[in-house]
This record gives C-alpha cells, structure tokens and sequence, in this order.
C-alpha cells in the first residue's frame, strides 16, 4: 500500500523543499541530498507508485510518457544527455535498495564524490 507521508509525496505536495531542474504535468526532478557524483538527479512521478514495476503496470500511456519526457528534459538541462548512469532501485530485499517507496530514478553523471557501496548506507 502506498505511503502518501513519504518524503517524495511530500516534495509533490510542496511540504518540503527540493531544488527542482525540471516539471511537468507528471512528473518533477531535483537534485539528490545526498549526491555520489558530480551529477546526481532524482526524476519522480507525480502519482502514487511504490516502485518502477507499479510505475509500468499502472500508470496511464500520458503519465508514463510525461515521466519520459522529464527523464529526457533532465538528461538534456544537467548536460549528460549522452553519458550517464540510470538506476531504480525496487524494494528492500536487494543490496542496492530502495530507500523511499515511491518510484524514482536516478541519474548520476561526472565524476564519483564517494564509493558506490556507500549508497547502500545513505539510501
């Protein structure tokens, strides 16, 4: 079930503040608080998924195609439109696991700030 206090339900709903790069009718992106490259954005739906298999069996063709259209506009605005890393992260049962349950990507570009096993821990 889906929890609408999350903190990306709450970023839609304007209770706390992210440092947008991109929006649309379906979808925001913002950068990372916990950043592990140079480039490190979050692209999220607007609607109530838990994780990217809900995303795709759920959303509507509009919704899913607006997310699309933020992944790209994101890409393009951060400058990594041809050089990046894409991730989603489904569930806690994983060793990369997702942290917030609503579905979100991260795009991550440039040069590592810290290891990649460090993510786990600030995930």
């Amino acid at each position: 079930m889906y929890d609408k206090n999350n903190v990306f339900a709450k970023i839609i709903r304007g209770e706390i503040p992210a440092n947008k790069i991109c929006e649309n009718e379906y979808a925001l992106s913002f950068h990372d608080a916990n950043p592990v490259a140079n480039t490190h954005v979050l692209v999220i739906p607007k609607g109530e998924y838990e994780n990217m298999f809900d995303f795709l069996h759920n959303a509507h063709t509009d919704e899913q195609s607006g997310f699309w259209d933020c992944v790209k506009e994101t890409a393009r605005k951060m400058n990594c439109d041809d050089a990046c890393n894409v991730t989603a992260n489904v569930g806690r049962g994983t060793f990369f696991y997702q942290s917030v349950p609503h579905f979100h990507l991260h795009i991550i570009a440039g040069e590592k700030k810290q290891d990649f096993e460090d993510i786990v821990i600030k995930e």
